[in-house]
């Protein structure tokens, strides 16, 4: 027997299997390990919607804000600002400032101003209402996914399915706590707003009705922890939560109890300094997710664009509101659609069943090339068990999540890995049968055999490659098994065993027992 370079490199691939697929074997806490999926851990499953029209009325409120910031700060005096779900529309009370208006609000993408004299109406272009409403269902996504990540679990799924709609999986939720904590998590649209008080109409606020409130250019606003309080706020906001920079969790240092302290910008911290040093003794209303949580009396001008929110939380929400408002506010607000729970024992069984498909179909495998190609039927079963252990390591490495169709596929992997091994064989019990000496039997076979092994896992390649870009959630489970395993087997099966029968090419030629080897009689 003699080494060569195609023994050693199969023998560097099988070490390297082994090592980096024991921690997943073994579920070590040490090394990289395969994630399970929701169907084999258990889990929550949601399906939820999207309200991107919503997204389009927080365009036009941010609009508003900017036209009103502007207008202040460059003293252009405004008879009338209305903001609808549609457009905005303002006038203002000098010629001379038309042309500054214009060119400023031609900086904001797909607006449309109708100016008409010193009135301004201004809307989007539907390109621009589509993009937008496009555009918050992604930023949902990544919004959803920040979130999950900052939560702590494992591999989270977070894709979107079809137009309109977001796939969410959450593998290793335990208990209706965990649930109920990461729904929340989700569908919290942590949309944070600096709004200014009516001081003017405030003491009417319990008098008033919306449709009242609305004549003024105000809204009712419930306080988050007493909701039988009432605040009068001016619907245009000074800023919002896309300014926001940063949220940590603090605690008081009179009562311990914890808060959120906020960051924004510099254009955010510009804003807010400019609006405190206009409104001293007036009230700042911090409002999130449409309730004020407090509306204290502004002192001083407060630069450095730093604000608190306090209320009565426990650590674990102020960290979990924390981590809603770092990870940035929803554009649109989503709803549940549809909710399915995996629970671990559901899970367990899936294994339990997967493991005895697996094993079963191993076995039957091995126990057929050994009974019918002999010590081929060895060296072939030698790179089944290779090709096993580096599929697993590579999935282990790359994080890979295993699911039940992820399972199936590494079943499949057995049958097409030992397939290629099968046509060698006969391509050389062909040649055997000609007459050919076994080691130009054995040269020819793997030259004849090659090109067709190529073309059929090039092929079943390319279709796992497609299901991996085009599926979602379980089949791109498959089809990363299906692709690892597939590459795992060019590799032991065509590289591998060729190495060996080389090294081998000594003792065949020797006792020239080709029943032995092969399983045939020439």
């Amino acid at each position: 027997m003699k080494l060569n370079y195609r023994v050693v490199i199969f023998a560097a691939a099988m070490i390297f299997g082994i090592a980096f697929s024991i921690p997943s074997l073994t579920q070590s806490d040490k090394g990289a390990k395969i994630t399970l999926g929701l169907d084999l851990q258990g889990g929550l499953h949601m399906l939820l919607g999207v309200k991107t029209e919503e997204a389009v009325k927080a365009r036009y409120k941010s609009i508003a804000a900017s036209v009103e910031y502007y207008t202040e700060k460059n003293d252009i005096l405004v008879d009338t600002l209305e903001m609808n779900d549609d457009s905005v529309e303002f006038s203002i009370l000098d010629e001379d400032d038309v042309s500054r208006l214009i060119e400023m609000l031609k900086g904001t993408d797909g607006l449309t101003v109708d100016n008409r004299g010193l009135d301004f109406t201004l809307t989007f272009t539907e390109q621009e209402i589509e993009k937008t409403k496009k555009d918050s269902i992604e930023q949902a996504i990544e919004t959803i996914r920040n979130r999950l990540d900052q939560f702590g679990l494992a591999e989270p799924t977070v894709a979107k399915q079809g137009e309109e709609k977001i796939l969410v999986e959450l593998p290793g939720i335990k208990n209706q706590e965990e649930e109920q904590r990461a729904r929340e998590l989700i569908s919290r649209a942590a949309y944070l707003q600096l709004m200014a008080v009516d001081e003017d109409r405030k003491s009417r606020v319990y008098q008033m009705s919306d449709a009242e409130a609305a004549k003024y250019g105000d809204i009712i606003l419930p306080d988050a922890e007493q909701p039988g309080v009432k605040y009068l706020i001016k619907e245009i906001q000074i800023l919002d939560g896309s300014m926001l920079t940063d949220a940590q969790v603090q605690f008081d240092q009179n009562t311990n109890q914890p808060m959120i302290s906020f960051a924004l910008n510099s254009e955010g911290a510009a804003i807010f300094g400019d609006f405190t040093e206009r409104n001293v003794v007036n009230h700042l209303a911090i409002v999130l997710d449409g309730k004020v949580f407090s509306a204290p009396v502004i002192n001083e001008r407060i630069g450095g664009g730093h604000g608190q929110i306090s209320g009565n939380y426990t650590a674990q929400g102020a960290q979990d509101l924390a981590i809603a408002l770092r990870s940035g506010a929803l554009l649109a607000p989503i709803y549940l659609m549809e909710k399915r729970s995996v629970g671990p024992s559901l899970g367990a069984d899936s294994i339990k069943s997967a493991s005895i498909a697996l094993i079963g179909g191993f076995v039957m495998v091995v126990l057929f090339m050994l009974f019918y190609y002999k010590m081929a039927g060895v060296i072939a079963n030698l790179a089944l068990i290779a090709n096993l252990f580096i599929l697993l390591a590579v999935m282990a490495l790359f994080g890979a999540t295993l699911t039940l169709p992820g399972m199936a596929g590494i079943v499949l992997t057995v049958g097409m890995a030992v397939d290629a091994n099968v046509i060698i064989t006969e391509r050389i019990s062909e040649l055997l049968y000609q007459g050919v000496s076994i080691k130009k039997a054995i040269e020819q076979g793997y030259e004849n055999a090659t090109s067709a092994i190529l073309d059929a896992n090039i092929t079943t390649l390319i279709a796992a490659i497609v299901l991996y870009v085009y599926g979602t959630g379980a089949i791109k489970g498959f089809a990363i098994t299906m692709s690892i395993g597939i590459l795992a087997s060019m590799l032991t099966a065509i590289l591998g065993t060729h190495g060996m029968y080389e090294m081998l090419m000594s003792r065949i030629e020797k006792t020239k027992n080709v029943k032995t080897w092969f399983g045939i009689k020439v």
